[in-house]
């Protein structure tokens, strides 16, 4: 069982890694994200009950959302740890202006405000294994939206 977190700027591709890399199976795999509910008054409540949910079934989950600092990763990195899961992060590495650049490309809701950018990068702090990750990878993303992967 694992615990899949993604840290990064929004539009960073995480969700698009998500999508055409890992490809978690909907069957053994749980994806939470803030997204989903964005009318929730709690989101971080509902990501934990979801992900209580999803490990006490023994299904695997992926958390895909900026996850900016260590503070905003300790509870699910602790309760992957606390149903002995594996606790797996990537660092999505792209810069400010090409994730500006992507969001502008967004529609609707899945664009953000650029405020949200600025104010994600002035707190995003690197994933270390001292937090209780197994084990943590890079993400560069590449121009044609293909990514490349190396170990942190």
């Amino acid at each position: 069982m694992e615990v899949v977190i993604l840290i990064g700027l929004q539009g960073a591709g995480k969700s698009t890694f998500a999508r055409t890399v890992l490809q978690p199976e909907p069957e053994t795999w749980t994806y939470i994200s803030k997204d989903l509910f964005p009318n929730n008054r709690r989101p971080a409540r509902r990501q934990h009950v979801l992900l209580e949910e999803a490990l006490r079934e023994g299904r695997s989950a992926l958390v895909d959302n900026t996850n900016p600092t260590k503070d905003d990763r300790a509870d699910v990195i602790a309760l992957g740890k606390q149903y002995g899961a594996e606790i797996i992060g990537y660092w999505f590495t792209a810069n400010l202006k090409s994730c500006l650049k992507r969001n502008q490309q967004r529609s609707g809701r899945a664009q953000v405000p650029d405020v949200a950018l600025f104010s994600t990068v002035k707190k995003l702090e690197p994933p270390a294994y001292s937090e209780g990750f197994d084990a943590l990878f890079c993400v560069q993303t590449n121009r044609d939206l293909t990514f490349t992967v190396s170990p942190l």
